[in-house]
């Protein structure tokens, strides 16, 4: 064998050599982040209810759109429909208890008419259950634009999808286990 042809196979068969001592090694750290509740949300195909479980507190949403004209608080004639279908729900699967009524508007308007108009929504939809359920205490609450579910501005840019998913009311209760 030639010199070269040596020096090559002893040189790919020889092992690695280990690491040179004043190498430093560094500790590993754990990164440790919060996580937030993952709340898996079932919406309807056209996009007017949703309904969220967490834990035994069922909370469904229906947007504005199907429940009422533009800026008006009289229920329209699909809103009965929708809402005879979550009384039959509440009767079902509802443990007792308080049912809470919460109205929300988007970011258009003043705060003031926002919060008077989401508080006389949630009236209407209370009116509206509670012939359905006698013997329930109702809660209702307006919350105007202070919780929405989605940002109206993205980027400093309207989102009109966004807005309409922040016009809603939601009922709350808490299911039977």
């Amino acid at each position: 064998m030639s010199l070269s042809l040596s020096l090559a196979v002893l040189i790919a068969v020889s092992p690695t050599p280990p690491p040179a001592a004043d190498t430093a090694v560094l500790p590993v750290e754990d990164l440790v982040f919060p996580v937030e509740d993952i709340i898996p949300e079932v919406e309807s195909l056209d996009g007017a209810e949703s309904e969220t479980k967490q834990g035994d507190q069922v909370r469904v949403a229906l947007t504005s759109d199907v429940l009422f004209a533009l800026d008006k608080w009289t229920l329209t004639g699909q809103a009965d429909r929708r809402l005879t279908a979550v009384t039959a729900k509440i009767k079902a699967e509802g443990a007792g208890g308080v049912v809470t009524i919460e109205g929300h508007t988007d970011d258009q308007g003043a705060d003031a008419y926002n919060l008077a108009l989401s508080r006389r929504r949630a009236e209407a939809v209370r009116r509206a259950l509670q012939g359905g359920l006698t013997g329930t205490t109702f809660e209702v609450k307006g919350y105007g634009e202070a919780r929405p579910k989605l940002p109206n501005l993205v980027e400093g840019r309207p989102q009109e999808k966004n807005r309409a998913e922040n016009r809603r009311v939601e009922i709350v209760f808490t299911a039977a286990r």
